[in-house]
């Protein structure tokens, strides 16, 4: 056997033995688990049940990375619990088939693996991460309000410990390839120059993987009650479970079905028809039409003026500022000011190890009581107190300085934007 070339997948077998097998889905520029794709990703396992590599190291085709996860488009087809079942029952079978093979798997990581990526990493022997900025690694199920029924909820506690994975889970944040290495997450965190080779070594070589410490074992196996109760308690305070179940639902199916959904039909149901499921998944399709209208847009942004040095303001500027933006903040008095620069240095203080480019981003920030920056901005940012006419006399004084094709943004969190530009000459 020497390749074989599906929709999807190809697969080649390399002098050595090892079977690489890459994933370039077609017709996409990000790779997603279509029920396409896991069918072809089966049949991939048949063939090598009959002809066993001497390894099996999966990789991504994309520039764009690894796995984005299952394929949302695919969840608006879950209009029946037998459906969602079934959407479940796929992949958990087939990554514990891919986990049970008699010869050593790996992942070898690039760019970001998310949802079902991760949960497919997951069931692999080995886990390679290359050490790029774009290399991202999480299961963000909770924030389209379900959970990771692929395996993620089995697999992520065993490899890091149950209060990791929870925070992982239950959040879901990302981590970089070498947070994963110090997290046990990833085996080994390597430079893009030598993955291949570093892949194809741990292959061979078969190292033992690392092993939970006591403690942790005794946490995501007789302890679990004690993690789970913690768990549900930090989660009370932050959401009840009518409005957002998924994650109380990751939580139980952790602690009393050792991560397998399938073993809770009834929690399946419950979240794959809330509402609040239905609500993210549209705000997600949403969220991923307005970055297709950013990339239509030749608008770049260089220079950004906020007016508002409060916290949601003053982070705002400072977020900016680390992204590279010259920022102008403008409130008062520099008193009022000075708070939000302590708060920027002391939050990337802890982010940025390099004393040089920490200065750098905070010259970036720049104190502005008297508001000169607004008149040099691409984007004005308003954040002021929650009063529609001291918005209304900043609004109009603003417009009145800015340049013409800069762009005038309000961080309201409650008046209609359709109330606030009634004083605007180009609302």
């Amino acid at each position: 056997m020497s390749a074989i070339n599906c929709q999807h997948w190809q697969l080649n077998i390399d002098p050595q033995g090892i079977a690489w097998a890459t994933l370039d889905k077609a017709g996409e520029s990000a790779n997603s688990l279509s029920a396409s794709v896991m069918n072809e990703l089966a049949q991939i396992l048949d063939a090598l049940d009959a002809n066993s590599p001497k390894g099996l190291v999966f990789r991504s085709g994309k520039v764009a990375g690894f796995l984005a996860g299952a394929d949302i488009q695919e969840f608006d087809k879950l209009d029946t619990p037998e459906k969602a079942l079934e959407l479940v029952a796929r992949g958990w079978h087939l990554f514990n088939r891919l986990a049970a093979v008699p010869y050593p798997t790996l992942a070898l990581v690039r760019g970001h693996c998310l949802g079902g990526g991760l949960e497919l990493a997951l069931a692999c022997r080995y886990l390679l991460a290359i050490d790029e900025p774009g290399t991202k690694m999480g299961l963000p199920e909770v924030m389209l309000g379900i959970f990771p029924g692929w395996g993620g909820m089995l697999r992520l506690p065993q490899r890091v410990g149950p209060q990791a994975a929870l925070d992982m889970m239950l959040t879901g944040k990302t981590i970089d390839a070498k947070r994963a290495k110090r997290m046990g997450l990833a085996d080994e965190c390597v430079p893009p120059r030598v993955m291949e080779s570093a892949a194809r070594n741990i292959v061979l070589t078969k190292p033992p993987r690392r092993k939970l410490p006591v403690l942790q074992s005794l946490l995501n196996g007789p302890l679990k009650g004690v993690v789970a109760a913690g768990a549900r308690k930090q989660m009370a305070q932050k959401a009840r479970p009518e409005h957002y179940p998924a994650p109380y639902a990751i939580i139980d199916i952790w602690a009393k079905h050792g991560g397998n959904a399938l073993e809770a039909p009834q929690l399946i149901e419950r979240i794959v028809g809330s509402d609040t499921a239905r609500n993210l998944v549209r705000v997600f399709f949403m969220q991923e039409r307005l970055k297709g209208f950013g990339k239509e847009s030749t608008f770049a942004a260089k220079r950004v003026h906020v007016v508002g040095a409060g916290v949601m303001g003053g982070d705002i500027a400072a977020w900016c500022a680390l992204r590279g933006l010259t920022v102008t903040l403008q409130d008062q008095s520099m008193e009022r000011i000075a708070p939000a620069l302590k708060r920027a240095y002391a939050a990337w203080g802890k982010r940025i190890r390099d004393k040089l480019q920490l200065r750098d981003v905070m010259d970036r920030l720049i104190p502005d009581p008297e508001g000169r920056g607004a008149a040099q901005a691409d984007v004005v940012i308003e954040a002021i107190f929650e009063n529609l006419e001291a918005k209304h006399a900043l609004l109009k004084d603003l417009e009145a300085v800015m340049k013409p094709d800069a762009v005038l943004a309000t961080n309201t969190s409650s008046l209609r934007l359709e109330d606030l530009n009634t004083v605007l000459a180009n609302p």
